[in-house]
Order: structure tokens, then C-alpha cells, then sequence
């Protein structure tokens, strides 16, 4: 199983579940952006948790089929088609060797991940293989992808993987009218955003806290997969203390020095100087992966119970769709 890219898009990078292991070396985790949509891909094949993806950025990207493939796509960025068929997401899709593969804009977000049945084979850099594009590791040779990138499947399948195969392969595109459905897995697409309050919450005055919880922030220009600058008012500190660099990570909302919020994201780097007035919780982490520029949220704050029962249920959820999958096929 192979593909070329021809047209790589905006920003086009090969991720997995993200570097977990070298925090301490101060080694960004990086991974998707949006991991439900990912995980999303991946399960409808039957691959593997951690298997290597392609992470699209926005649409006008597109990549032949050189051989006969299994492949799933997910998230809000684009949608797959094959000349003027559309190809649904969430499932999976086979696709025979020669077509030639378009993502054309969907609207509602900014990233689409692309999986192949065993996951694409790239090497692993500390124990990943997702892209870092600061530090040039992982990946493509620590790059984003480039037209006449080859990128070639893991010969390794699953056991879903191959039941898959056998029940998709022929000399037409197929696909079935299953899919994953990403609404029951309790994430639906809002503006709302739900936070729990941060280690320096208190360092601000209560107008700004009230602010924060009641006013639209826009995602600036200045942003992209370190993190996003919010527009919108400013936070006023009461508490005038220096802050010496602590733990931050995906979904740590900083406030800078001149009142403007940050909200970090999957290349953010693994500490900070800046008090950090809020943290997303990890369910709608997901959502913040699929803003893009002018885009309005707000944030609402829940507890931090409340935030761990969400993430309890959605991982729950993953489970049984996998647990499904297995058992209508093996």
C-alpha cells in the first residue's frame, strides 16, 4: 500500500499519538492537533492506537493511489473525493491503485487525518513518529510533506485490518454505510470550550475572570500548532509576582505580560514564565484542534471532577466503538 503526494496543502505533516516520554529533556509532546479525529481514523481500519497518520491543514491537497489501498479519514478540515465521487468519512474506504485523491474544503474546521491500514511507515524519533518542525524530527525527515513525498503502508496488519481487506479489495471503490460516529462519542462541534480554572486563576482581578467566562475571544492570525493568541480583552493582574517557569501543556491557557491570552496547543513547548489563568480539559481538546483564524469561542468553566468523568466517559466510548468493530467482523 503507497501513496504520492502531489499536492501537499497549507501544512501537511505524518503524526502519531505524540512523544511522551522526554518531557523531562524538554521535548515537546507534538502529535494531532485534533487526536478524537485521528484515533477516529485509525479505528475504523482496525490499526493500531499509535499508528502513523497524515495530518492535513486545511483543503487543496491531493495524492494518487500508486497501489491498491485501505484508508479512513476523519475530522472537520476537508472531505475526500475521487473525481466527483465523494467519499465518505469515519469508515473505511478502499481504494484501488491509479485514482488520483482530492481534499476539497469542508468549512467547519481546519484539520482532516488520513490513516492506512497498518499505519504509514515512518521511523521513530524518541519513541514517536510525529513531525516536530522546530527541531526537524520525525516524520518526513522532521518536515512537512512535500509534492512526489512517497509514503508507503506498514506490511504489518491487524487481524481487523486484513478481515477489512478481504470483505473491501476489488477493481472498484468500496466502502460500507457503517462509520464511527464521532457525536456518540460525546463530541459535538460548539464554540464553547470547557476549562477548568487555573494554578494562577488568582492572580487576577474578578472582572477579568468574569470576562473570561463570559465574552467571545477571536483566534488570531498568529497562530499555528505551538499555540493560538486570542483577540479580545485584556486580563488585569492583581498579583504582580514573577512566575518562574513551571509545567505547561495542551490546553494551558497563559496570560502575557501585556494581558493577552494564549492558549497553547500540540507543539508547545513544556514550560512557561506565564501565570496560567485556565487549563482546557482534555475532552475539548479536540475542538481547539480544529479552530482556525476569525474563529469565535468561549470558555466555560467546570469542575476539575467534572472534567474527569467527561474524559472517563469519552475514552469508554472509544472502547466500545473499537470493541463493535471487532466483534461484527472477527
Amino acid at each position: 500500500m503507497q501513496i504520492t503526494i502531489n499536492k501537499p496543502g497549507v501544512l501537511s505533516t505524518v503524526q502519531d499519538m505524540g512523544r511522551w516520554e522526554y518531557l523531562s529533556q524538554a521535548v515537546p509532546i507534538s502529535g494531532p492537533m485534533d487526536s478524537l479525529s485521528a484515533r477516529i481514523a485509525n479505528i475504523a481500519l482496525g490499526n493500531n492506537k499509535d499508528a502513523p497518520i497524515i495530518e492535513f491543514t486545511y483543503s487543496v491537497a491531493e495524492f494518487n493511489v500508486d497501489a491498491p489501498v485501505l484508508i479512513a479519514y476523519a475530522g472537520e478540515g476537508a472531505v475526500l473525493k475521487c473525481g466527483n465521487k465523494l467519499l465518505p468519512p469515519n469508515r473505511p474506504l478502499f481504494i484501488p491503485g491509479g485514482q488520483t485523491i482530492t481534499l476539497q474544503n469542508n468549512g467547519n474546521g481546519s484539520r482532516t487525518y488520513l490513516a492506512i491500514a497498518g499505519g504509514f511507515d515512518v521511523p521513530v524519533i524518541l519513541g514517536s513518529c510525529s513531525t516536530y518542525l522546530p527541531a526537524t524530527i520525525g516524520g518526513m525527515d522532521g518536515r512537512a510533506l512535500r509534492a512526489g513525498d512517497v509514503l508507503k503502508g506498514k506490511d504489518i496488519f491487524t487481524a481487523l485490518n486484513q478481515v477489512l481487506i478481504a470483505h473491501l479489495s476489488g477493481d472498484v471503490i468500496a466502502f460500507r454505510k457503517w462509520s464511527v460516529s464521532k457525536q456518540a462519542l460525546g463530541l459535538n462541534h460548539t464554540n464553547t470550550i470547557r476549562v477548568i480554572s487555573g494554578p494562577e486563576s488568582s492572580w487576577f482581578d474578578q472582572a477579568s475572570v468574569n470576562t473570561l467566562f463570559n465574552t467571545a475571544f477571536t483566534i488570531s492570525l498568529q497562530s499555528n500548532r505551538m499555540g493560538y493568541r486570542l483577540e479580545g480583552p485584556k486580563m488585569q493582574r492583581i498579583n504582580s509576582s514573577e512566575l518562574l517557569s513551571t509545567a505547561v501543556t495542551m490546553g494551558t491557557i497563559q496570560v502575557t505580560g501585556i494581558g493577552d491570552l494564549i492558549l497553547l496547543m500540540a507543539d508547545c513547548q513544556t514550560t512557561g514564565g506565564y501565570p496560567r489563568i485556565a487549563q482546557v480539559a482534555s475532552v475539548d481538546l479536540p475542538l481547539c484542534g480544529q479552530l482556525k483564524p476569525s474563529d469565535q469561542i468561549f470558555f466555560k468553566e467546570i469542575s476539575r471532577a467534572e472534567a474527569e468523568m467527561l474524559y472517563i466517559e469519552q475514552e469508554q466510548n472509544l472502547q466500545k466503538a473499537k470493541a463493535a468493530l471487532n466483534a461484527r467482523f472477527l
